[in-house]
């Protein structure tokens, strides 16, 4: 049997996602929530239906990219929170580190003295650094990072490659 060989390049020039990217990256916080379209618009069960072709899929997939961007960002910031928080372990160990951080922070680069122990910001970060990564290898990051790719890849490429364009938009392709 011969193996199927997907050229990834191929498929990734024609979805032109470095582009995609460096729009959002150029874009500030609040421009990216400004262009968040409503709920009725971006679940609008009349636009859903099944490609005919690849062709079909990535015509959808880059119009609808763009056109709802703001909404699938807001998508990966849910499913993150969702991750987080059935992650209990993992959620403590970055509020552990951040808190912890702070903590050391706030010294100004002076020692704490808790009347019986005396430790510098260097010993205090060594002591943060001993607990916080053997718990976060405990909390399993990478399997989480992973579950929230897959998630979001099946989630946010299956709305946009399922959601029809518009009329107008559709016609308005053609005449190009």
């Amino acid at each position: 049997m011969s193996r199927i060989q997907i050229p990834l390049d191929v498929l990734t020039s024609r979805l032109n996602l470095s582009d995609r990217f460096a729009g959002v990256r150029s874009q500030s916080l609040s421009n990216r929530f400004a262009n968040i379209k409503p709920v009725s618009e971006f679940l609008d069960l009349k636009r859903l239906s099944k490609p005919a072709n690849f062709g079909e899929v990535q015509s959808r997939v880059n119009y609808n990219l763009g056109h709802f961007s703001s909404n699938y960002f807001v998508v990966f910031l849910m499913l993150s929170i969702y991750s987080l928080l059935t992650n209990l372990a993992l959620l403590f160990d970055i509020i552990l580190v951040v808190g912890g951080m702070w903590g050391i922070g706030k010294l100004g680069g002076g020692d704490l003295d808790v009347g019986f122990i005396k430790a510098t910001s260097s010993q205090l970060y060594t002591a943060l650094l001993i607990i916080a990564v053997p718990l976060g290898l405990w909390a399993s990051p990478i399997s989480t990072i992973l579950w929230l790719i897959g998630a979001s890849g099946v989630t946010i490429l299956g709305h946009a490659s399922f959601m029809d364009k518009p009329i107008d938009e559709a016609f308005s392709g053609e005449a190009v």
